[in-house]
């Protein structure tokens, strides 16, 4: 009798590529749900055709960085996130899919994209989506948190569930860089492995960031267009320790009134996005192994923020750990 989940044993010439992996084969659907919620966040798992499913997955957690990115190669079923699994969870992540083989369906804020293979499409844990597959298929999705991408999550609700070509504009620059990644996916640890994720999750913001950019161009919303002018304007002036709601709002012709309006409608505050996008940066930068020589506090300053204790204390708020025991790969 075969066990339902269980790991692959490599052979002695694939055993470089597949050491430091998790890799599952569930040979019956029910150990596929099992192992689906498992890897991801909760779902609900269907199939027409219960019997002779199978379903493989390999990929690589990075606990500090709270990322994933896992292979998967299954037959037709269909992943849905409900509303009741949402309630009970208690953080926010992204989940980029890119198509490797077959086609899928995935539906999510009232829009549709078909999956076809080169093709990306972003998606998002805190609200419903359904995930279909009308065969077999193949596909690649790097999950990570909300903070990890440097663009609002509200900005980012406008383009889930669109399909992004993988073979023209910055879509055939990133698509190829994720790809290899996951061929690669052994070199994808330690210090080294945490600056290529990051590298990775650098290119999807370039990526997403393009793709706002060019829907408030077309729309010729005179207010998403001001949205997208200032977070460029943040994004090229973090470094800055005098970057303020004032003059964020003076480069940009507009009171600090209206500039707290427009953070509010996102849900956020002005200072508060300008915090989490430095930490976010600081919290790269304490992992990456060509800055391991550099003194904390040069790092935090790299970002603007230049008072060694409030920095010590909000990274700890936002990380559970001071940067010094981060940077040490504690927790």
């Amino acid at each position: 009798m075969s066990v339902a989940l269980s790991p692959v044993a490599p052979s002695p010439a694939a055993a470089d590529r597949t050491a430091g992996l998790e890799v599952t084969v569930a040979h019956d659907f029910d150990s596929w749900r099992r192992a689906v919620s498992a890897s991801f966040v909760p779902l609900a798992v269907e199939a027409d055709r219960h019997s002779a499913f199978t379903g493989s997955m390999r990929g690589r957690h990075l606990a500090a960085q709270q990322t994933s990115m896992i292979e998967i190669a299954a037959s037709s079923h269909a992943v849905m996130r409900t509303p009741e699994l949402i309630a009970a969870a208690d953080r926010k992540y992204f989940k980029l899919g890119v198509q490797l083989a077959g086609t899928g369906l995935l539906l999510q804020d009232g829009r549709e994209a078909v999956l076809t293979p080169g093709s990306l499409a972003i998606y998002s844990t805190d609200r419903p989506y359904t995930l279909a597959f009308d065969g077999d298929f193949r596909s690649l999705v790097l999950m990570f948190p909300h903070a990890a991408l440097d663009l609002p999550a509200d900005a980012m609700a406008q383009v889930t569930a669109s399909a992004i070509s993988g073979s023209e504009g910055l879509g055939a620059l990133v698509a190829p860089f994720l790809i290899r990644l996951s061929e690669n996916l052994g070199a994808v640890a330690g210090p080294n492995g945490s600056r290529l994720v990051g590298n990775a999750l650098d290119l999807v913001t370039t990526l997403f960031n393009g793709e706002l950019d060019a829907r408030s161009a077309a729309s010729r919303d005179p207010h998403q267009m001001l949205l997208a002018r200032i977070h460029d304007y943040i994004e090229a002036h973090l470094p800055d320790p005098d970057l303020s709601p004032g003059s964020i709002a003076a480069a940009h012709f507009i009171s600090t009134r209206h500039l707290h309006d427009l953070f509010r409608e996102l849900g956020t505050t002005v200072s508060a996005s300008i915090r989490e996008r430095r930490l976010e940066r600081c919290r790269r930068d304490l992992r990456d192994p060509v800055l391991a020589d550099r003194p904390v506090t040069a790092i935090a300053s790299r970002w603007g923020l230049t008072d060694s204790a409030h920095f010590s204390r909000i990274f700890r708020a936002a990380y559970g750990l001071p940067p010094t025991a981060y940077r040490a790969g504690e927790g």
